[in-house]
């Protein structure tokens, strides 16, 4: 039997949503699935989502773009974890993370959501923290005083040129880390 690992990514459905820093979830996984040749993103309603999905020898990695908005995020987790029998221990979840420096990112496993109501939601609907999260930076220098409107707001050119560094980096470890 294959080893099943499920990467999710966070954002929020909707062109007006399209390239914000709140869905470099989304933004990760769609570069991921161009490198490493994933099919086109199909529309689950069983589980609220966008899936890919292929096979990387002894295991079948999933990508999943919940269509619930941010915070309602873990329902759509919950519902594929549930569907496709995925093992806690083998969820990463791809957020963005104000607390982080455009640039810098974070693997973690067991945390709290660190104020993330993405993560905090997921964490609520199963009933652990025992997942990965990838926390991809997105903070200026100075962290800004509307953070919610920050966060809604598109990357900049320089700021699209980090993150593209960030993904490659993020990509290769999870390549050598996964195997694919």
């Amino acid at each position: 039997m294959k080893n099943k690992i499920l990467l999710v990514g966070l954002g929020n459905p909707g062109k007006e949503f399209a390239n914000t820093r709140h869905n470099v979830g989304f933004l990760f996984l769609e570069r991921l699935k161009k490198e490493k040749n994933f099919p086109c993103f199909k529309v689950s309603n069983k589980t609220i989502g966008e899936i890919s999905k292929k096979s990387f020898n002894d295991k079948i990695i999933y990508l999943l773009k919940p269509l619930t908005f941010m915070n309602n995020s873990g329902e759509s987790v919950k519902r594929f974890k549930n569907l496709y029998n995925i093992e806690l221990q083998n969820i990463f979840v791809i957020h963005d993370e104000i607390d982080l420096p455009l640039g810098k990112f974070k693997i973690q496993k067991g945390r709290g959501s660190a104020g993330h109501k993405g993560v905090e939601n997921i964490i609520q609907k199963l009933k652990s923290k025992n997942f990965w999260r990838i926390r991809i930076g997105i903070s200026p220098q100075k962290k800004p005083n509307k953070i919610e409107k920050f966060v809604l707001g598109k990357f900049k050119k320089k700021e699209k040129k980090n993150l593209k560094e960030v993904f490659t980096h993020l990509i290769s470890l999870l390549s050598n880390q996964l195997n694919l």
